[in-house]
């Protein structure tokens, strides 16, 4: 299976089996790092937090994906970004997040993740979002379904819910909410959502696994009122689009990929049931960005 063509190999769940064994091995290096008293925090330019598992779970990621397609790049958090005049013409490429939820790590809450994607003409084709601490990982395939696997028991496919009969009192419609960011905007939403939805109700989470409720069926719609990147949400992405559910920026056309030289995504929403008139209600809101 290494180093097969990129012209001539197919994303196929060969590819996928292998992409998830990588980030088993890679989460399984973020908790030796996590069981130790010493993280070894660091703090990188931007202000945010650098752990010795980020870099761990980099390592182990890179080195493994660089063997996997000959010639398909490979663009880590971890790593410092080629110029937009180089990556402007990947067809193709790795997109990763090594650690998810690097204060969730460092609070030890248990919600962070070791993201990997696939991305093609802009768009995350196959994605992998691997949860160390509880050993679930979500898989997404273009073409062929998400899935959600628990330890060595076969993959149960999972797809969005509808949201035929949500908004009653037993039955409401459920928001996702970052832990760390964009709270008071999220509140003022969720007010003008309740008036056009009904009953709601709010679940708070950390890290990429926010999208992959909404992947499985257990929330309706996360708005990410907040600063991301991009390697924060691909994978995650190619797992709610192969379950059925649509990832919009605020303009309520799909979130795409390496279209400009920032790699700073816009605010946007993960939407569950395609069938519901979610741009008719969003379409009316404004939201200070």
């Amino acid at each position: 299976m290494k180093g097969k063509s990129v012209d001539r190999v197919v994303v196929n769940k060969e590819i996928m089996d292998e992409v998830v064994g990588l980030c088993r091995r890679a989460g399984e290096a973020i908790l030796e790092v996590y069981a130790r008293s010493d993280l070894g925090i660091e703090v990188k330019s931007d202000e945010s937090p650098l752990t010795a598992a980020d870099l761990a779970a980099h390592h182990i990621l890179v080195a493994g994906l660089e063997g996997l397609l000959e010639g398909v790049p490979v663009l880590s958090e971890e790593a410092a970004a080629p110029p937009f005049s180089e990556r402007s013409q990947w067809q193709r490429y790795w997109i990763i997040d090594p650690l998810d939820g690097t204060k969730e790590f460092i609070k030890r809450s248990g919600e962070f993740t070791v993201n990997v994607a696939l991305v093609e003409h802009h768009v995350p084709v196959l994605g992998v979002v691997h949860v160390p601490v509880s050993g679930v990982t979500y898989t997404g395939l273009s073409g062929t379904g998400a899935y959600k696997l628990e330890g060595d028991q076969p993959g149960q496919a999972i797809a969005v819910r509808t949201m035929g009969g949500r908004g009653a009192a037993d039955k409401p419609v459920t928001v996702v909410a970052s832990r760390s960011h964009g709270a008071g905007a999220v509140d003022d939403l969720l007010a003008r959502l309740a008036q056009d939805l009904g009953k709601t109700d709010t679940c708070n989470m950390g890290s990429s696994l926010k999208l992959c409720l909404v992947a499985e069926g257990s929330a309706d719609i996360y708005p990410r009122l907040a600063p991301t990147m991009e390697w924060d949400t691909a994978a995650a992405q190619a797992v709610v689009e192969a379950a059925g559910g649509e990832v919009l920026n605020f303009d309520l056309e799909p979130l795409r990929y390496n279209q400009k030289d920032e790699l700073l995504n816009p605010y946007f929403y993960v939407l569950g049931d395609t069938a519901f008139p979610w741009r008719d209600l969003l379409s009316g809101l404004e939201v200070e960005r």
